[in-house]
């Protein structure tokens, strides 16, 4: 599995561009962590990139079938074992599955994160993650009302599980989406 493979997936199943976005940003982030780790950057980016492709396709039940739902069809494209080990294992409530690898608590700990850190940028006048630091973030982290459905105590959480200490992990994951700021549009360039 490439990552053109595993972006033909996520374009089968996903017709959302924010969604597509929010895996795009998923995946940077996870090929941040892998670099750091010393891991293997394609398949900690496949990871990041498959890990929520699946949402679109029950919409009436997703919250309680993702990402269970997506791994046998992961199954039938040929997606090893291990990538899919691994997006079941951010949904641990739902799945069962537990988070035993680095790789495992890197995907649960960006997750939720990243769509923190999009929130920040798109409420600053140029829309752009350049714009954005660890401050900024921590500052709208405090308003509860602020990206509700960003899970605060699950970013803790996964950082926590991961090892790294909360503001780093915030540094490591905005560097990574600023990386690919313009893909996601949120270079200031759309504003």
């Amino acid at each position: 599995m490439n990552r053109e493979e595993a972006f033909q997936i996520v374009r089968e199943f996903t017709q959302n561009e924010n969604l597509i976005k929010h895996m795009l940003a998923v995946e940077a982030a996870m090929r941040a962590y892998a670099r750091r780790y010393g891991e293997d950057e394609e398949t900690w980016g496949i990871v990041g990139l498959l890990h929520d492709f699946d949402w679109e396709i029950h919409p009436d039940v997703a919250p309680d079938s993702h990402p269970a739902a997506g791994a046998p069809l992961l199954r039938e494209r040929g997606v090893p074992e291990e990538i899919i080990r691994s997006i079941l294992s951010h949904a641990t409530e739902v799945t069962g599955v537990q988070r035993t690898t680095t790789l495992d608590r890197a995907l649960y700990a960006v997750d939720e994160l990243t769509g923190l850190i999009t929130a920040v940028a798109l409420v600053r006048p140029s829309r752009s993650l350049y714009d954005v630091d660890v401050a900024a973030i921590k500052k709208k982290w405090k308003d509860k009302a602020f990206a509700r459905g960003a899970k605060r105590e699950d970013i803790e959480r996964g950082a926590a599980e991961l090892g790294v200490p909360l503001d780093e992990h915030i540094e490591v994951v905005l560097k990574a989406m600023q990386g690919i700021a313009p893909v996601l549009g949120l270079d200031g360039q759309s504003a």
